[in-house]
């Protein structure tokens, strides 16, 4: 029965691995695209979201080099490599949502507005449909193995919907009306989900340095 039970856990890890893979791979496609569409049009919203595709990048590296460090070292704790991975996400969003800060503060000083956003309504739909399917097949997947770092990724992919939302809304906002500060708006959403997301994470990370022995202090 034991038996059994590593073989599932072990082909749960699998699966993991190979979705943070797959996560690597689209977002910096994806990220690459959108990089250059919002440096183009000076979209701020899709060149944010295309930064945060690189978040989705060093959070599912995070996941991949926490699955080879359990895989390497079997009978370690996997508090400590699950602790480190949540470290990374949450620090990403951090940074992604100042970038994104001083870019709206140099937008309003500069009363500027983007040249186009239809690339931001392409980007946006695709994303929309893979990372929905990307979020569910993590979330099992986490749940399955009970693992917090991978749930959390989960989330993050899950965030990654919200902004795809975000700039779906922004871009056709400004596409239909021509409302100057509709990429101003959707950039001050994609700020807040980071904030709350890095937030998340290192509470995570938190919890789980206190469960391995540590002492929580509130």
């Amino acid at each position: 029965m034991e038996k059994d039970n590593v073989t599932t856990e072990a082909k749960l890890y699998k699966q993991a691995f190979a979705l943070s893979l797959f996560t690597i791979g689209y977002n910096i496609i994806e990220g690459l695209v959108s990089i250059f569409f919002g440096y183009q049009d000076e979209t701020l919203t899709l060149f944010g979201f295309g930064v945060d595709s690189f978040i989705e990048v060093m959070s599912g590296i995070g996941i991949a080099a926490m699955i080879v460090r359990i895989r390497q070292n079997p009978d370690s704790s996997k508090s400590k490599f699950e602790i480190n991975a949540l470290k990374i996400t949450g620090s990403a969003f951090y940074l992604l949502a100042v970038g994104l800060l001083v870019g709206v503060i140099f937008n309003i000083i500069n009363q500027h507005k983007p040249e186009n956003t239809l690339w931001g309504v392409v980007i946006s739909l695709l994303s929309i449909t893979v990372m929905t399917w990307l979020y569910m097949a993590k979330k099992k997947v986490g749940q399955k193995l009970n693992s917090q770092p991978i749930i959390s990724d989960a989330n993050c992919t899950l965030v990654c919907i919200y902004m795809s939302i975000v700039l779906l809304l922004s871009s056709f906002i400004y596409e239909i009306t021509g409302f100057a500060y509709a990429d101003i708006i959707g950039t001050a959403g994609l700020i807040y989900f980071s904030v709350s997301e890095g937030k998340e994470a290192f509470e995570k990370a938190k919890g789980k340095e206190c469960c391995c022995g540590g002492t929580c202090h509130t």
